[in-house]
């Protein structure tokens, strides 16, 4: 991609095409009402240029030649102190031979992790799960411990292992972590996408197996957790591993489930 140019709220930018010449060149305009600062911070974020990066990559809706990027409206931005948050923006993307435009509404969050935490106690496996306050779906959620990466260098594991002390207390190594969306097919791109018709979203799943004594699962159970200065108010909740997939509709908890059983149906876990 090279380098934009800027005319008051409106960006030109031209996408790569195969071959490395220049392509059609592409409108970034600001939506009324934001500001000049909001849309620089919304385009010169890791967010924006990540999902202009993935319409060219090598699955990406760009590379096949058959469809192109017309327009992109910046719709809104919300920061988290001095970094980018969340973006809003529309996509003008038209299937050229029929002219037909896709559904083009984009919620840009970026890369997230969550952990499936599995602890053996007697003759039971429990899982550490988080109770929040969701404002969106307006109820309390039992989810896994997650959270999303601070930062654009994609650390991704060490991301995991802060948010499960955060959320949980429990301190865990990197290394005792296997990512279970590495088991996935290099295409998927070794994530899982939890709602890619409208958010951008993309998910990498860890899973750790420990043992511990029963009094550390009773001292788990309705500990209150959280950073209270990020807006975090957090129960831990601990479950029997064979009634998790019934208590809770966290998509999270269900996908993480179904790649740890099939990951261990296939013998694809490390043997410890």
């Amino acid at each position: 991609m090279t380098t934009p140019t800027a005319t008051s709220l409106i960006q030109t930018i031209h996408l790569n095409v195969k071959g490395g010449e220049k392509g059609t060149p592409v409108e970034i305009i600001a939506a009324p009402g934001l500001s000049h600062h909001d849309f620089r911070m919304a385009i010169e974020s890791s967010l924006f240029k990540k999902w202009l990066e993935n319409m060219q990559c090598e699955t990406g809706i760009l590379t096949y030649g058959d469809m192109s990027l017309k327009r992109v409206l910046v719709q809104g931005v919300d920061m988290f102190g001095k970094r980018t948050g969340f973006v809003k923006f529309k996509a003008d993307v038209i299937h050229d031979e029929t002219g037909n435009q896709f559904m083009s509404i984009v919620f840009s969050r970026g890369a997230a992790v969550a952990v499936l935490i599995l602890l053996d106690s007697g003759n039971e496996t429990y899982v550490v799960l988080t109770e929040q306050v969701r404002v969106p779906v307006g109820r309390l959620i039992l989810e896994l411990p997650a959270g999303m990466l601070d930062d654009d260098n994609g650390d991704v594991i060490g991301t995991a292992v802060r948010e499960v002390e955060e959320e949980t207390g429990i301190k865990l190594k990197m290394s005792d972590m296997v990512n279970l969306t590495a088991f996935l097919e290099p295409a998927t791109g070794g994530k899982v996408f939890p709602s890619p018709g409208g958010c951008d979203e993309e998910l990498s799943l860890f899973m750790y197996k420990g043992e511990v004594d029963k009094e550390v699962i009773d001292a788990l159970q309705g500990k209150e957790t959280g950073l209270r200065d990020h807006g975090e108010l957090i129960k831990v909740r601990v479950v029997p591993y064979d009634k998790l997939w019934r208590v809770t509709a966290d998509m999270k908890v269900l996908s993480a489930v179904a790649l740890y059983e099939m990951s261990k149906r296939d013998g694809l876990l490390p043997s410890k």
